[in-house]
């Protein structure tokens, strides 16, 4: 088939390698994100997916809005008429498609979203899933409806979530299972071999975008949902705490936490929730149920390092504690 791929974040690079390299699909173009300012120089970059369309020699389309007052954009519809694909592949786009569009394909839209579906729909699965403390979780190969991942389902892969385990780590390993779960989609699509079934109408439950304040970390909460907390927002958008540090109060960045430290020399009985120990090699912490030990830290300005290493340097009272 002639397939449009629509995606933006590194996450779907694999899903677009892959359909490059089927034999049986040919990617006609790539629809994704415009280019965005970031970074501290506020530099303008390229979406990953678009860096890798650049490297294929992939024509792009870039546009700020898929419609506008309620019609699709005519560059948009003019770009997707020339470019004449079957079937349009769906990898975390950033943006709803409109029904103008939706209908414009002959075998429609089909989106790789990362959970087994009707369980987490939304923006952020793979955060959910581990926040929640789920064993399980896989992604799933839908058809693109108006709802929000509510379209009737076409294939899913199950895979277990490791026990310390990063939303990052998690991601990265079913967008690469994924890729070969959506290619497997449109393969069965081409030859009429597969037809969506309607998802059930229980075990729904729903996974919104990430907010900064979602990833505080409150020490007066149990180990366990501290450590689920800290692994769900890790890279994105980072575990946080904050701290008296030096005279000031700052934002510290935290890395997934070490539990089971009791049998730990140096290890305090117990510590009040949020409150502090360190000793020359660990920082240790205090929850509702257990103490903990800090893994990495990034404080303001500063690179990723052990938080043994931070404690040295920022001159911390006896007593502190993180907030």
């Amino acid at each position: 088939m002639r397939v449009l791929f629509a995606g933006t974040p590194a996450v779907a690079v694999p899903s677009l390698n892959a359909l490059v390299d089927s034999p049986h699909h040919e990617v006609v173009g790539v629809l994704t994100r415009p280019d965005a300012v970031s970074g501290r120089g506020r530099k303008v970059s390229r979406s990953e997916v678009a860096q890798r369309a650049d490297e294929l020699g992939l024509p792009v389309c870039q546009p700020e809005r898929l419609s506008r007052g309620g019609e699709v954009d005519p560059d948009v519809l003019a770009t997707l008429t020339r470019w004449a694909p079957d079937c349009a592949a769906v990898v975390a786009y950033g943006g709803l498609i409109p029904p103008g569009l939706l209908d414009l394909l002959p075998h429609g839209w089909v989106n790789l979203h990362f959970s087994l579906l009707p369980a987490w729909r939304g923006a952020a699965p793979v955060q959910a899933a581990i926040a929640a403390g789920d064993a399980t979780t896989g992604a799933s190969t839908f058809q693109l409806e108006a709802g929000l991942d509510t379209g009737p389902v076409y294939g899913t892969l199950t895979t277990d979530i490791g026990p310390t385990e990063t939303s990052g780590e998690l991601l990265a390993r079913l967008a690469d299972s994924g890729s070969r779960l959506l290619v497997a989609t449109l393969d069965g699509i081409a030859t009429d071999e597969l037809a969506p079934v309607a998802q059930p109408d229980h075990d729904i439950s729903h996974a919104p975008k990430i907010t900064v304040d979602d990833a505080h970390v409150v020490w007066s909460r149990p180990a366990h949902i501290v450590d689920r907390l800290i692994r769900a927002y890790t890279p994105d958008p980072g575990a946080w705490a904050t701290v008296d540090a030096g005279g000031s109060e700052i934002r510290l960045r935290l890395g997934p936490i070490r539990r089971g430290v009791a049998a730990e020399p140096a290890a305090p009985e117990s510590l009040a929730p949020g409150e502090i120990a360190v000793t020359k090699k660990a920082v240790y912490v205090g929850t509702a149920d257990e103490v903990v030990a800090l893994g990495w830290v990034v404080p303001p300005g500063k690179k990723q390092m052990p938080a043994a290493d931070w404690a040295r340097g920022a001159r911390l009272e006896p007593g502190q504690s993180l907030r």
